[in-house]
């Protein structure tokens, strides 16, 4: 059985995603992060950092959510997520690192000096740079991004997977986004594997 560690609202609704548009059984496994949970020494011997999410799958544990959601695709995708192509796989990963390290990363920078970091940790004056930052990057985004259904080929893959949950976050943070990027994050935040899966957290979290 896999079992996904996770909290709302957080990374780890792409593995919850992942898994649920792949049609795997799995058991999710809240983990209270609000109330330290994440810094228990069973935690810790999961995830080096005490974050989500964390997936196990038999002997292998892993964590991020990059490497989980691209491990499910690859192992049971069978073509779906990942194309068969191989340089079309390399776009993928391609878009997931930009994604990640580019757009993602001034998101988490705000996040972390608005509420995630001790108060006595935060510094807002780092705000407005993160805000231009991220910005800066739906420029980069935009010039190859011209309106099409999806970022690689004609299908629904990972990469679309991770622009659809980063743009919702950035949406939730209340940042500007380009009419086209409006519009496909709508769209494929309309799947009903997302919807499962979010359904799947919030249920694991109330179980608690």
């Amino acid at each position: 059985m896999i079992t996904l560690y996770s909290f709302p609202n957080s990374r780890s609704l792409r593995a919850a995603w992942t898994l649920e548009e792949l049609g795997l059984e799995y058991q999710c496994h809240h983990v209270a992060l609000d109330k330290g949970e994440g810094q228990s020494t069973e935690h810790l011997a999961r995830h080096p950092d005490g974050k989500v999410p964390v997936l196990e799958d038999g002997e292998l544990m892993l964590f991020e959510s990059a490497p989980i959601c691209r491990y499910l695709a690859e192992q049971y995708g069978d073509g779906s997520l990942l194309p068969q192509s191989v340089a079309e796989r390399a776009q993928v990963d391609q878009w997931l690192s930009f994604i990640v390290t580019e757009i993602e990363q001034p998101l988490w920078l705000q996040a972390k000096h608005k509420f995630a970091l001790p108060q006595d940790k935060r510094v807002p004056s780092v705000l407005p740079t993160a805000a231009w930052e991220f910005q800066r990057a739906l420029l980069a985004l935009e010039r190859r991004y011209r309106g099409q259904e999806t970022l690689v080929g004609d299908t629904f893959t990972l990469a679309d997977l991770f622009l659809t949950h980063t743009l919702t976050w950035a949406a939730s943070m209340k940042h500007r986004l380009p009419e086209p990027l409006v519009a496909y994050r709508a769209r494929h935040a309309n799947r009903p594997a997302l919807a499962r899966a979010a359904e799947k957290e919030q249920a694991a979290a109330q179980a608690t």
